[in-house]
């Protein structure tokens, strides 16, 4: 295998594995800051209970996504030098703001909120919880402005062949990231959501003690998922028109979209076979005219298809790679300016579907649940616990597609912008071989397999404790110690 496939599947496989855990711990602390909140104002027992039980999942996924997280940073110098140095003035601001600013608060004010309990006043502790869930926000959002700039690079001037940052304002506010981040984070609530309601549905059928913190939580999941996908929706359709001016062969990936249409129709489900570029064969229940309206708000605009935008990209870009032998088999080839049509087509329908369906299943919890009732059939926490996943898999398939639909690029040329800024993924990879990259791989792989079953343990362990495996110990007269 070449180099470059090898350091895609690392990337790939460490990247997916790492955001497993990014939506769980934004959107969880900040409910848990919620659920403190609600105890500190009305001093409820139900609601501190919850912040301990759900704080204590909260702390087990955020501990192993620094875990995983730490090894992004390094691949980019271990199998990514050459994007390392390309884009390396436009990335040190953004990345330098998330590691001083944006997680030295989040460490910080994590631990003071770990060891305060009994130390800190309540409202000072309480505090520490919201500057945390801030702070874990303040960090996705520099992380996504440096992807943002990837996919739409703006705020630099080229010098000596290589960006060179000229405004990290333009960084900040480029509009890729100002619709990114809404959907990043609506999409964080909607795992955190189901992780409740999934959880809370296992206990309840148990008939576990403490009714009412399960059946709160459960609740307070439902309408958080059923609110985020309605966020999701609306972000995700401000995402899709930028898209469409940004990178069109993204989006006409998306549709499988091989011929130019006027009005262009959404396929929903297509059948036969999507690999091919001329979408021959190819069968699509489409919706007349929705694709035209969500690339422009115009239910008769035209949309290009694949077959219309190659020329147009090799025009731009160039019909060949340049003859270097660090480029390896693709030295001198043709460029294929046409993503895996499979994942892109496939990875938007899955990214929508099971974000629908897990909107849908809270809905259904929450009727099954209506007037304090709980279903007695195996199949209600069976329901409840498979619907957890749903919104993991949405995310991850909506990542698939968004960094693999902008292949053959790594750095996307701006169409509407700056010219001459953009780097092919072949260009990108470190000067290793095969052999090296493909230790690394199969050493991260192990290791990260590892972390997976500890993570399932602990979390499978204080779940099953469920209230009392999370409480302080109890005073001589049985009351509980609030540690206040």
């Amino acid at each position: 295998m070449e180099v470059l496939e090898l350091a895609r599947w690392q990337f790939g496989i460490t990247t997916v594995y790492h955001f497993l855990m990014v939506p769980l711990t934004i959107g969880l602390s900040l409910l848990v800051a919620g659920m403190q909140t609600a105890w500190v104002r009305t001093g409820n027992e139900r609601y501190y209970k919850m912040t301990k039980f759900w704080g204590k999942l909260l702390l087990i996924n955020f501990a192993m996504g620094v875990v995983t997280g730490i090894v992004q940073e390094f691949q980019f110098g271990m199998a990514w030098s050459a994007y390392s140095r390309f884009v390396g003035d436009v990335f040190g601001a953004p990345l330098a703001m998330e590691g001083i600013v944006a997680f030295f608060v989040e460490s910080t004010f994590l631990g003071l909120w770990i060891f305060g309990w009994d130390k800190l006043p309540k409202k000072v502790h309480l505090a520490c919880a919201w500057a945390f869930s801030l702070a874990t926000m303040a960090s996705a959002y520099f992380i996504l402005a440096a992807n943002s700039w990837m996919q739409h690079p703006v705020g630099i001037e080229m010098h000596e062949g290589r960006p060179r940052l000229t405004s990290i304002w333009a960084v900040l506010t480029n509009n890729t990231v100002l619709a990114a981040f809404p959907h990043t984070i609506a999409g964080a609530f909607a795992v955190a959501g189901a992780f409740l309601v999934g959880i809370a549905a296992w206990h309840l059928h148990r008939k576990s003690q403490d009714e009412s913190v399960w059946r709160g939580s459960l609740k307070l999941g439902t309408w958080v998922g059923v609110v985020a996908f309605a966020a999701l929706s609306i972000s995700g359709d401000l995402q899709g028109k930028l898209m469409f001016e940004q990178q069109p062969m993204k989006m006409a990936a998306a549709e499988a979209l091989c011929h130019t249409e006027q009005p262009a129709s959404f396929s929903i489900f297509a059948v036969g076979d999507v690999t091919r570029p001329d979408c021959e064969n190819v069968k699509s229940i489409t919706v007349p005219a929705l694709l035209s309206f969500l690339a422009h708000n115009d239910f008769s605009s035209e949309v290009k298809g694949i077959q219309d935008l190659v020329p147009m990209y090799q025009e731009k870009y160039g019909e060949f790679y340049p003859v270097d032998e660090r480029l390896g088999e693709l030295s001198g080839k043709p460029i294929d300016y046409v993503p895996a049509l499979p994942v892109t087509y496939w990875g938007f329908r899955l990214m929508i579907g099971f974000g629908g369906i897990s909107a849908g299943l809270g809905v259904f919890m929450l009727w099954l649940t209506r007037k304090n009732r709980t279903p007695t059939g195996w199949w209600f926490p069976a329901l409840g616990l498979a619907g957890i996943a749903t919104p993991f898999l949405a995310n991850s398939f909506g990542w698939i597609f968004t960094e693999m639909g902008r292949q053959p690029f790594v750095v996307v040329p701006n169409p509407t912008g700056i010219d001459g800024v953009w780097m092919f993924t072949a260009q990108a990879v470190s000067n290793s071989t095969p052999g090296e990259i493909l230790t690394s791989l199969i050493a991260l792989t192990a290791v990260y397999s590892v972390l997976a079953v500890v993570e399932f343990y602990l979390i499978r362990k204080y779940v099953r404790g469920g209230i009392p495996g999370v409480l302080p110990q109890k005073t001589d007269d049985g009351a509980l110690a609030f540690a206040y």
